[in-house]
């Protein structure tokens, strides 16, 4: 087993969660990568982990805080040294927490900022900074509405999810040439997850008609990514539902 993981390309899934996250991690796995789960809670990744070995593939849990610098640097050491080159990277945390501007707290813009914005700088850099010398790779990053403009209300937000899309666009610059493809997924609309069918019961009833994202749908599209051809690469793909305004 530890054998044939080292022998088979990794992919490192940060933020792999119930919903999209969990089905990047079992596309790629279902690709013949070995899958490295990242979240902050390995308890909760258990559940992914078994699914996707009972299908046959390969996956390892790791707890990691991505806005923790010495966690993440661990991280991708230990992914290196024990399981194997990374191949692959996926940025896919959410900080969704609306708030009015007249009422948000310095401390919850700043943490919505970590999670969404500089966790993907510190993992990021530490996937680029192994891929680089290879000469290959690909990083994914999930974006949102948010990272094209800003509604009322979600002031924290879309600062972060501004910053992390020109945190792509700056890192795709400058890795481009080195062969590594960076790309950002701006997902325009409500994804089907327990929280939309908890607190949105008119919108996830729009289901029905395709009408919100199905996370397998996402994950084929990431898997899309990474499989084309560098004479073609795409920067930015957004993903929406036929009825969603943009």
């Amino acid at each position: 087993m530890a054998e044939s993981a080292q022998q088979s390309p990794v992919a490192v899934v940060i933020g792999a969660g119930d919903a999209t996250g969990g089905a990047i991690a079992r596309r790629f796995a279902r690709g013949g990568y070995t899958v490295c789960a990242v979240r902050r809670s390995l308890d909760k990744l258990q559940p992914l982990l078994e699914q996707i070995r009972a299908e046959g593939g390969r996956a390892h849990g790791f707890a990691t805080d991505a806005r923790k610098e010495e966690e993440v640097v661990a991280l991708f050491e230990q992914v290196e040294r024990a399981i194997g080159p990374v191949e692959v990277f996926v940025f896919n945390i959410g900080a969704n927490v609306p708030s009015s501007i007249l009422e948000e707290t310095a401390r919850k813009f700043f943490k919505v900022w970590e999670m969404a914005c500089f966790g993907g700088f510190l993992t990021a850099r530490e996937a680029a900074r192994r891929m680089a010398p290879r000469g290959k790779g690909t990083l994914l990053f999930t974006g949102a509405t948010a990272s094209l403009r800003g509604s009322a209300n979600f002031a924290a937000f879309a600062g972060a999810k501004h910053a992390l899309r020109a945190l792509a666009q700056s890192m795709a610059r400058e890795l481009g040439p080195r062969g590594l493809h960076v790309a950002h997924v701006v997902i325009d609309g409500a994804i089907d997850t327990e929280f939309i069918r908890e607190n949105f019961p008119e919108r996830y009833a729009l289901k029905e008609k395709d009408g919100i994202l199905n996370p397998e749908h996402i994950a084929e599209n990431y898997w899309m990514l990474h499989s084309q051809p560098r004479d073609a690469w795409t920067h930015e793909l957004d993903l929406r539902p036929w009825m969603e305004k943009f």
